[in-house]
C-alpha cells in the first residue's frame, strides 16, 4: 500500500483502486512496471505522479517482461541468470522463479494468460509455461538463437525470429508442439509482431532501417516500409503501429492502413522497446534508465527517471 503523501499524489481518483488492490491501465492510478537490468529489480512507476513507488526485487539481470491479458501476471526474462519470474501484478511481488533456461529472451501470452510462451535463445527452443501454476509444462525445439516472438491474436501461430538479426522466422503451431513453416525476411530480422486483425505481421530490420509487412495466411511480403536506425520493435493500438528505434531516438506512428508515417516523436537513446496498452505507450531506455510516456497519437508526454538501465517495460 502506498503512504499518505503517495496517495496525494496520485490523486483521490487512485482511492478505488487502493481500496480494491486492483490498478486500472488509465487515469491517474495507472502502473508501469520495468525492469532494472543492471540492479536486479522491477521498478513500478506511478504514472500520474511520475515518479517510482515501489521496487520488487528479483534474481539477477531482469531484462524483458510481459503483462497477461487479464492484467494478472507478468513474465520477465532473465538472460544471464538463465530463469524466469512469474509476477503477481495485483499484489506486485514475485510469486515464482523457474530456471532450467539457459537463455531466456521474450514472452508472448496466450489468449486469456493463463498459457505463456517465452523464446530460450540458448536452447533453440520455446517453453511453454503454466503461469498461474508456475511451472513449464513443455518445450518447443524452433532453432538456434530463438528470440522476439509474436503470437497471433488467435492463438494458432507463433513467429519466432531465429537471432537478433535472424535470416529466417520460425513459424510454430503451439497447440501441436511444432514448428509448421519458415519466413525469409528481405533483411535479417529483429522484432516481430502482429497488427490486431492477425492478417498482417510487421517484421522489423537488425541492421537495416526498413520493416517487411507479411501477411500471415499466406506469408507473403506485403510491402516493405522505411524505418529510422535499426534494430527497430513494434507495438500496435487499433488503427496505428508505434516503431521505436533505440538508436535513431525516435518513436514513429504509422497509419495501419498504408503504412504510412503520421507522427515522429524524439526519445532518450536506448529506447528500444515499446508497449502500448488503453491509452498508455510506454518505451523505456536502456541508456538512460528513463521510461517515455506517449500518448497514443505519438506525442512525448513525460519522461521518468527509473533506473540505470531500463530494457522492458509493460502496464500494470
Amino acid at each position: 500500500m502506498l503512504d499518505r503523501r503517495e496517495l496525494i499524489g496520485l490523486g483521490l481518483a487512485a482511492f478505488p483502486a487502493l481500496v480494491s488492490g486492483r490498478w486500472p491501465i488509465d487515469g491517474p492510478a495507472a502502473v508501469a512496471f520495468v525492469t532494472a537490468d543492471t540492479e536486479a529489480h522491477v521498478a513500478v512507476v506511478a504514472l500520474g505522479a511520475r515518479r517510482v513507488v515501489q521496487r520488487v526485487r528479483t534474481v539477477e539481470d531482469p531484462r524483458s517482461i510481459e503483462r497477461s491479458p487479464d492484467g494478472r501476471w507478468a513474465v520477465v526474462g532473465h538472460a544471464g541468470a538463465g530463469a524466469i519470474s512469474v509476477l503477481d501484478l495485483r499484489e506486485r511481488r514475485v510469486r515464482r522463479v523457474l530456471r532450467g533456461f539457459v537463455r531466456p529472451r521474450y514472452t508472448a501470452f496466450a489468449p486469456g494468460g493463463a498459457t505463456a510462451y517465452v523464446s530460450d535463445g540458448g536452447a533453440g527452443e520455446v517453453a511453454v509455461v503454466d503461469v498461474p501454476a508456475g511451472r513449464v509444462r513443455r518445450r518447443i525445439a524452433v532453432g538456434d538463437g530463438a528470440r522476439h516472438l509474436g503470437l497471433t491474436p488467435d492463438g494458432r501461430r507463433l513467429w519466432v525470429a531465429l537471432g537478433s538479426s535472424a535470416a529466417e522466422i520460425a513459424i510454430v503451431d503451439p497447440r501441436r508442439g511444432r514448428r509448421v513453416a519458415t519466413v525469409r525476411p528481405p533483411f535479417l530480422a529483429h522484432d516481430v509482431a502482429f497488427s490486431p486483425s492477425g492478417r498482417r505481421a510487421w517484421v522489423t530490420a537488425g541492421r537495416e532501417p526498413r520493416i517487411a509487412v507479411f501477411d500471415t495466411s499466406t506469408y507473403a511480403l506485403v510491402r516493405t516500409l522505411g524505418a529510422d536506425a535499426a534494430p527497430q520493435h513494434v507495438a500496435f493500438g487499433p488503427a496505428t503501429a508505434y516503431v521505436a528505434s533505440g538508436d535513431g531516438r525516435t518513436v514513429r506512428t504509422h497509419a495501419l492502413a498504408d503504412g504510412r508515417v503520421v507522427s515522429r516523436a524524439r526519445v532518450p537513446s536506448g529506447s528500444y522497446n515499446i508497449q502500448r496498452t488503453g491509452a498508455r505507450v510506454l518505451t523505456p531506455s536502456l541508456g538512460t534508465g528513463a521510461l517515455t510516456l506517449l500518448t497514443t497519437q505519438g506525442k512525448v508526454i513525460a519522461s521518468i527517471g527509473v533506473a540505470r538501465n531500463a530494457h522492458d517495460a509493460c502496464l500494470g
